[in-house]
């Protein structure tokens, strides 16, 4: 349904650094760069951050990045946790979701709930 996103940001260097490190861990890196205008993927750019042009607080937003299994859903909480990423869920089954719903939640330094996601079976 999407084609890409972009989320603004409050400091344009500490959420590089984190989506840097938690994108690679999912098998992404930037793709391209325009001044402090970040895009990521693999075969084009799918995810942007730009620094935030709008006044007033910033809410929460929730992204899920899919993951092809498990243990890149460990790989990218543990690249959170290097960044210093507050974190609002360890890796695990959500049997709620469905039977193989595998995923763990962080924060992003603006706040924002990311999320990397498996459906896999194992």
């Amino acid at each position: 349904m999407l084609d890409h996103l972009g989320i603004q940001v409050a400091d344009p260097e500490a959420s590089a650094a984190f989506y840097d490190a938690v994108l690679a861990a999912l098998g992404h890196g930037r793709m391209l760069q325009y001044g402090p205008v970040i895009g990521y993927g693999t075969d084009h750019p799918r995810f942007w951050i730009s620094p935030s042009e709008t006044g007033g607080p910033a809410r929460e937003s929730h992204i899920a990045f899919l993951a092809p299994d498990r243990q890149t859903v460990n790989a990218f909480f543990r690249a959170a946790v290097t960044t210093g990423a507050e974190v609002l869920h360890e890796p695990k089954v959500w049997p709620e979701y469905h039977e193989h719903y595998y995923g763990a939640f962080v924060r992003d330094p603006d706040g924002n709930n990311v999320e990397a996601v498996s459906h896999a079976p194992v």
